[in-house]
């Protein structure tokens, strides 16, 4: 190569040396930069983040704190009556005495044995018989009408009733054999001591009393026993419907229900008094499946026993979305006085509702107030171990939540089942179908509620008691007065601990004779404070 051509590539080559590594550095400057602006971007995405973090950490905070319940004062202990404890004893054991069963197959009921209960009441309560208006209902049910002395105001009912769930014959495991009304180591024994013929009992004591007292009531009360609420309530029916017919309208009814309880709420030690504002509603479905039968030994892809099978699967695989309505405004009184980790959970629902609803899930008893419950109870296939069988059926029962129905619980069980080998129906009894509509929750704030609260206190004589609503997972015949009733509450001034859970429709039924008085002092002093002259229900 000449030297100019020598001399040319090694400045070309120079120069394109010089020229690529001044790129390099202008690459590296901007790389440099461009990591430093990148770096820079990435902190203030950390320390936003970090900053929202704590503003919600400090919200939480904050609201826990701030989530705190008020204790009103203390009402004075009621005067209203005098109840001789002894004596109200032996009048309930009285009436313990007499076997008011009712069963599902009514060959069982015996209309002389309420006829003779009836008797019993009469002689016991001389007063309400003859001053109140009374009438019996379908037969064997009671409504007595307390007339008001104004018109002021809508009227009041009260309500227990009559009938008991029947008793495992020989009566395995009864202290005291349970019709005996025995009296025994501070509690009256047997079969309606807390279900319900002490809430029956109750009422008619505390109305003898302040009939023998003078009192006459503002507003006109009225008193109504069924007498078959254990298998459906027809009675607690037609009464209502008597109501309706007569133009009547409640302002509420009291029945059944919530208790006082000590040991039973998470994070609560002193007794929380639960007054039901609702309770669920009821349906059983039939799912089935035609099979083709034939020798077991030639099986088809998938028996009728197998469809049916894989139906109920799927729908204890699904369970029905929670509703929590019920359960926020029973944490919302109950949250309050819990320990601060608790009491922070249901401070700030709007981020720990999902967590919430986890938790309640994995227990029976808590998954059941959140949601529409889901229980196969039976299965019917086959009549032989070689036989495929042509048939198959099971019966899936639900608790239905309010906000639901028995035809909405049905539709979405078909829509979970997807299958149109499997027939959906209704299920019952012949021709009638059991089932019933939830209940639609009832004011926290009107009068009943207000009343009820204040007069539990006014009892209990407790300032750490708390007053709660919540969701009932049974039924009671309050359910049947709602087209005559603005609201409905569920409340008996009975006080259950962990071990008087199993006793109801269990063994060894017992109420203690001294809180027997506080029930009878209890109906006394709400009637004073919701229907006597003078007296502010708030």
């Amino acid at each position: 190569m000449p030297r100019a051509g020598v001399s040319w590539h090694l400045q070309t080559t120079v120069a394109g040396t010089e020229a690529q590594d001044g790129y390099q550095s202008r690459l590296s400057d901007r790389t440099r930069f461009a990591r430093r602006g990148g770096s820079a971007a990435g902190r203030w995405v950390v320390l936003g983040l970090v900053m929202v973090f704590a503003v919600m950490v400090f919200a939480v905070v904050i609201r826990t704190l701030l989530f705190t319940a008020d204790r009103p004062p203390l009402p004075p202990p009621s005067d209203v009556v005098t109840v001789d404890d002894a004596a109200a004893a032996k009048r309930l054991a009285g009436a313990i005495r007499i076997p008011t069963v009712t069963r599902s197959d009514s060959p069982h009921f015996d209309p002389a044995v309420f006829a003779r209960f009836h008797g019993y009441l009469q002689q016991t309560f001389p007063l309400a018989h003859t001053r109140l208006s009374t009438e019996t209902v379908a037969g064997h049910s009671l409504l007595f009408t307390w007339k008001g002395a104004h018109e002021t105001q809508r009227p009041i009912l009260l309500m227990a009733h009559q009938d008991v769930v029947p008793v495992e014959e020989g009566a395995p495991g009864w202290t005291y054999p349970p019709f005996s009304g025995a009296i025994r180591d501070g509690y009256i024994w047997g079969r309606g001591t807390l279900d319900v013929k002490q809430g029956l009992l109750g009422i008619l004591e505390a109305v003898e009393h302040l009939l023998q007292a003078g009192f006459q009531p503002r507003r006109t009360i009225y008193l109504a026993f069924g007498h078959d609420e254990e298998i459906g309530g027809s009675g607690a029916r037609a009464i209502a419907a008597l109501l309706a017919s007569r133009g009547v309208e409640l302002a509420f009814v009291v029945d059944e229900g919530g208790v006082l309880t000590k040991g039973i709420v998470p994070g609560v030690e002193g007794w929380v008094a639960l007054i039901g504002i609702a309770e669920k509603g009821y349906v059983s479905l039939k799912l089935s499946a035609e099979g083709t039968g034939g020798h077991s030994s030639m099986p088809p892809q998938q028996t009728a026993l197998g469809i049916v099978a894989s139906a109920v699967a799927t729908l204890e695989a699904n369970p029905f979305p929670a509703r929590t309505q019920g359960s926020k405004k029973f944490f919302g009184a109950v949250g309050p006085h819990m320990p601060f980790f608790q009491r922070m959970i249901f401070a700030n629902l709007w981020l720990f509702e999902p967590l919430l609803v986890n938790v309640l899930s994995q227990t029976p008893s808590t998954n059941a107030s959140i949601r529409t419950t889901t229980a196969p109870t039976i299965f019917r296939a086959g009549v032989k171990d070689n036989l495929l069988p042509k048939r198959a059926e099971a019966v899936v029962n639900f608790r239905i939540v309010p906000g639901e129905t028995p035809a909405s619980v049905k539709a979405h069980v078909e829509s979970l089942v997807d299958d149109d080998r499997v027939a959906v129906e209704f299920y019952g009894d012949g021709d009638v179908t059991f089932s019933s509509t939830p209940s639609r929750y009832s004011s926290t704030e009107g009068e009943g509620f207000v009343a009820l609260s204040k007069t539990i206190r006014e009892i209990a004589q407790d300032d750490r008691l708390i007053v709660a609503p919540y969701l009932m997972v049974g039924g009671t015949d309050s359910r049947h007065y709602e087209e005559v009733a603005t609201d409905a509450y569920r409340f008996l001034f009975n006080r259950f601990g962990p071990e008087d859970l199993s006793r109801i429709h269990g063994k060894n039924e017992r109420i203690e004779v001294s809180n027997y008085a506080e029930t009878i002092r209890f109906y006394a002093a709400f009637i004073a404070r919701v229907a006597g002259e003078g007296r502010d229900p708030r």
